[in-house]
């Protein structure tokens, strides 16, 4: 960790050496480590420090990025350079305006020092305890232990500067007993605060009551999909339907539904990487400040994010939402939550005459981006729900569904949530269980 002042100094030289029109300095530094555990042994344990300074550089508008890990000075003249060779060598870009003017960023507290030094040892220990559950109960732990700490600033010569110091601990297991399997995952931006027993009591208890499974015949079935598969299908929407770019290029739901009803009336899902209850991060990487955006309140559609070159092409303001460049994706929604409900998790069931209980979803895919169509498998705990109970294992199911049309027949809402992280982005999502009707499954492992 270099700290504010080093790295505020840092990109002032390098917007420094920059003779462009206009120049951006992303830099994110991160020291991760992993305790990785199989067969209810550790068996690897590893650390990484690096560092990036990424460069954007405008000419007119042709542009250039150009990114490393040596922090020399001439390790960086040397992205300046290669940033203005692309961007000598780039078609002009006719959308292009600017990039964005300083704004004023709210502090938030994301940095635990004790998930900073969590030692080797102190992940060895909440493993090895995790490891002793499962020998006691006679199956065998998987998983992995993670924590970092990391910090991001962005700057540019408008007069941006924007510094965020985090961090982040995250716990997952796969509990393997014979024929059956269980899945738990937790993360927090203070490690101790990870529950460790209560997540080896849970996957123990899915891989105990999944063994020896049957076959459930395909078909559109009730689900109670806990937080882990609705957290797939939050990924989903983010990816490809709450994006301004989405919207502008026709691919997305929300395209022209501002203010009608896309979901069930008691849905409410935004975005906010302010909150103090995800991993949060004030600014995106053109450092712009994050907005809290209502993507859709009790079941109407509300608003999308935007980045700077979304937003300049409608004539808005950014929503805070921008990946680092070049970026094909456009804005991202990286802070999702969907709001709790009312009813007890473990209560869900209560109602269900006949239905699935599905832990997670694995292998998920995308085969028609307009009704969010995707198709994939169920993984580590799938039960037959029959009057209200859980009457036997099944095995594993292939699903092909909307997932609009599932969050257009929900039925119910857990009043709990659960926060994950997004390793893929960095994100994080707070989400609820479910309860929903009409979820189509078209096979069955063998």
């Amino acid at each position: 960790m270099l700290g504010q002042e080093k790295i505020r100094e840092l990109t002032q030289q390098v917007l420094a050496m920059s003779k462009a029109e206009q120049t951006e300095v992303v830099f994110t530094g991160t020291d991760s480590a992993l305790t990785r555990f199989a067969n209810s042994a550790i068996h690897q344990n590893v650390a990484e420090g690096n560092t990036e300074v990424r460069v954007r550089v405008v000419y007119g508008k042709r542009i250039g990025v150009a990114s490393g890990n040596d922090l020399t000075p001439e390790a960086l003249k040397r992205a300046v350079d290669t940033a203005r060779a692309i961007a000598m060598r780039q078609r002009e870009n006719p959308e292009f305006k600017s990039l964005p003017a300083p704004q004023p960023i709210q502090n938030v507290e994301a940095f635990v020092e004790r998930t900073a030094n969590f030692s080797p040892e102190q992940r060895a220990q909440v493993v090895n305890a995790l490891c002793k559950k499962a020998k006691a109960k006679g199956v065998v732990a998987a998983g992995a232990f993670r924590t970092s700490a990391s910090e991001i600033a962005v700057a540019n010569s408008l007069g941006v500067f924007a510094y965020h110091p985090g961090t982040v601990a995250s716990l997952t297991t796969v509990m393997m007993a014979d024929t059956g399997s269980g899945y738990a995952e937790v993360a927090h931006a203070d490690a101790s605060a990870i529950n460790a027993d209560a997540l080896a009591e849970e996957a123990i208890g899915k891989a105990i009551k999944s063994r020896n499974p049957t076959v459930a015949e395909p078909g559109e079935y009730t689900v109670l999909l806990e937080e882990s598969a609705v957290e797939d299908m939050l990924n989903f929407f983010a990816f490809l339907s709450f994006s301004a770019l989405a919207v502008q290029e026709e691919r997305s739901f929300m395209r022209g539904k501002s203010g009608e009803k896309v979901m069930s009336e008691n849905v409410t899902l935004w975005d906010d990487g302010l909150a103090p209850d995800t991993l949060a991060l004030p600014f995106d990487f053109e450092g712009v400040p994050r907005q809290r955006v209502m993507l859709v309140e009790n079941g109407i559609a509300r608003g999308i994010v935007y980045d700077t070159p979304t937003a300049q092409r409608e004539g808005k303001t950014s929503t805070g939402h921008s990946l680092p460049a070049p970026n094909s994706m456009g804005p991202l929604a990286l802070h999702l939550f969907m709001a709790p409900g009312e009813t007890p998790k473990n209560e869900m069931i209560k109602n269900i005459e006949r239905g699935i209980w599905v832990t997670r979803f694995w292998y998920t895919r995308v085969l028609q981006p307009m009704p969010v169509l995707i198709t994939g498998m169920t993984r580590d705990g799938t039960f037959l729900i029959e009057n209200g109970a859980i009457t036997r294992p099944i095995k594993n199911m292939r699903f092909t569904t909307s997932y609009l049309d599932a969050f257009n027949h929900i039925r119910a809402i857990s009043r709990e949530t659960k926060l994950t992280h997004e390793e893929w982005t960095g994100g994080a999502r707070r989400m609820p269980a479910i309860v929903t009707d009409g979820f189509r499954f078209t096979g069955v492992t063998q």
